[in-house]
């Protein structure tokens, strides 16, 4: 299937692997490389270079620790080398939120941002937030205090800022490597993190070499800081050897849209955000709609978040937006306008209890890597900001003690700093507005907690309520869940899934072995789809997941991975019931092409 130039497989010849009828991964993190005899006589030396620190992710907290550490050695008059790896082709172009970000963080890291021409520019002007009810809204009052208020805060296009923090990156000396895909975790012998690999490439989709194979290259550091987003695959590994979580990450699904409206409709710097409709009273989510002016455009930022920790194994997150656009009060907004864009992330939600210890030998996290998003705000991009910053300042500190010859670091006061800011400053004091939703009660009960413990009294209560059970644990039976009807999409406000994937203009190298993979290419069809009825098929927002008749018997079905249309959004490594799917990097430059979501 084409739409606008973006192949997009329902059934692809050339990323699918089927032996028997039956998926079969081929990825060389599940199938070893060293007793294939494809590979017996292939050259697996990898070339290296050696940096002070190396950054894994080109977004805002990634971006901030590499400027940060550049001032810190300007100042000092110290040689420095510093790198960012970021898997997109373009920075900023796997960058999506909202968003409506607070600036504080980027008036300490570069005061004069305005006259640089950073991309911020649309102040909230008014703001308003809703229960919907079907055909309804019942207002909420906005006022200092209530978590959602935006007085002062300014609607951006994120991927934006991300490019000028890009070039404002490249211009104090750092070294950015957009199109390089960190695919491998290095180590010393004595167990400390060595720095980074990239991803082999020339690999074929049955896992052989061809012609064209290449080995990435080595990137060794003194520091490695993780800041690639919400659910790393990198930032995964280490926090799983080095033991650094406590309490389980809770996750939400962000989905986006970006229109462009009626000029006669446009409100620029309006911010709405409403929760209720079309979700369960039980369900945790809600929805943002922002007016922003971008170079003459009249543009309609509108989302839609549903937290992971759903139930109903017959949720569709994409199709609850869909659902959300056609109530009344919104799709007046929207009607006669265009959708130009759409693109969804996985984000934490986890908050203060979340958080892990965030360094180890040779590294720290950093950003959503470590789960700074305050999701009672739906803010993340300052408190990213703002522990890159204190990262690198805790890093550089640390090698300036150890000095020139010491070979690895591990800057253990950037834990204990970060926690003296406002990051964890406000995840503490609103560390227990998520969790009151999880009640019987549902939002309502949440917003009631909310007032009281939060609004009223700023989130000194004595206690921290928990998340409960991993978000991939609480999907019930399918043959217990309540079916969900979701009308048909309109091609004018509501849309299929395939034509809103096809604006992500997402693209991979066809011939590789698919990157999602699967530990145990059995449990697609003997757990999910038996017990569960195949969820994956509903809770990837971009058609990746697909159960279709089995080659070998039609009676039958088989998981069809189409792993082209994947938008990077790491719901699938969350929410598998099983967790048997493990996301990894494909070759650097694949994925989504978002142009400032």
């Amino acid at each position: 299937m084409r739409i606008s130039g973006v192949t997009l497989f329902r059934v692809s010849s050339q990323l699918r692997n089927v032996v028997n009828g039956q998926w079969t991964t081929t990825h060389y993190t599940i199938k070893d490389r060293a007793t294939d005899p494809r590979w017996k006589d292939v050259d697996m030396s990898r070339e290296s270079d050696v940096y002070d620190v190396v950054i894994v992710g080109g977004g805002p907290s990634g971006l901030s620790a590499a400027i940060r550490l550049r001032q810190l050695a300007e100042k000092a008059q110290k040689e420095l080398r510093v790198c960012v790896v970021e898997k997109a082709s373009v920075i900023g172009g796997h960058t999506l939120s909202g968003a409506v970000i607070e600036t504080r963080a980027l008036d300490e890291l570069i005061p004069n941002w305005k006259e640089l021409g950073a991309p911020v520019h649309q102040k909230v002007s008014s703001e308003s937030i809703a229960i919907l009810t079907e055909t309804g809204r019942i207002p909420v009052p906005v006022f200092p205090g209530v978590p959602l208020a935006n007085h002062g805060n300014y609607i951006v296009r994120l991927g934006k800022v991300v490019q000028w923090l890009g070039e404002q990156a490249e211009a104090a000396g750092v070294e950015v490597w957009p199109e390089i895909a960190a695919s491998e975790v290095l180590y010393n012998e004595d167990g400390s993190v060595k720095g980074i690999a990239t991803n082999d490439v020339g690999i074929g989709k049955d896992g052989a070499p061809k012609d064209g194979f290449a080995r990435g290259m080595e990137f060794h550091a003194k520091c490695t800081i993780f800041a690639e987003g919400c659910r790393g695959h990198l930032s995964k590994q280490v926090l799983d050897k080095f033991d650094l979580r406590s309490h389980a990450m809770t996750y939400g699904i962000g989905l986006k849209e970006l229109w462009e409206i009626d000029p006669a409709k446009h409100r620029p710097g309006y911010v709405e955000h409403t929760m209720g409709w079309p979700l369960n009273v039980d369900q945790y989510g809600g929805s943002f709609l922002y007016h922003i002016e971008d170079a003459g455009q009249p543009l309609v930022s509108v989302g839609f978040v549903v937290a992971l920790d759903y139930a109903n194994p017959n949720m569709n997150p994409y199709k609850e937006f869909q659902k959300y656009k056609t109530h009344p009060s919104i799709s007046k907004q929207l009607e006669g306008g265009k959708i130009i864009g759409y693109g969804a992330r996985a984000l934490n939600e986890g908050g203060f209890q979340s958080i892990p210890k965030l360094h180890f030998p040779g590294g720290c996290l950093v950003g959503c890597s470590a789960g700074f998003l305050n999701v009672a705000k739906l803010k993340g991009t300052h408190s990213a900001m703002k522990s890159g910053m204190v990262a690198a300042e805790a890093i550089f500190e640390e090698l300036q003690a150890k000095g020139e010859d010491v070979q690895t670091i591990d800057p253990a006061n950037y834990d204990k700093n970060v926690r003296d800011t406002y990051v964890v400053k406000e995840l503490k004091a609103t560390r227990n507005i998520r969790p009151s939703f999880n009640t019987s009660l549902g939002y309502i009960g949440g917003l009631i907690y909310s007032g009281l413990f939060y609004v009223f009294g700023r989130g000194m209560e004595p206690w921290t309520l928990g998340h409960g059970k991993k978000d991939n644990e609480k999907l019930i039976s399918v043959k217990d869940a309540k079916e969900i009807d979701y009308p048909k999409p309109d091609g004018k406000l509501t849309f299929d899934l395939l034509t809103s994937v096809s604006l992500t203009g997402t693209n991979h190298t066809e011939d590789q072995p698919a990157h999602l993979t699967l530990k145990n290419d059995q449990v697609p069809v003997d757990v999910n789809l038996a017990v569960f009825g195949g969820p994956e098929a509903r809770f990837c927002p971009a058609g990746v997941y697909e159960f279709v008749p089995s080659e070998a018997d039609e009676t039958k079905k088989r998981l069809q991975i189409n792993a082209q249309n994947c938008i990077h959004c790491k719901t699938c490594d969350i929410k598998d019931p099983q967790q048997n799917i493990n996301w990894v990097t494909p070759e650097g430059g694949g994925g989504p092409k978002y142009e400032g979501m």
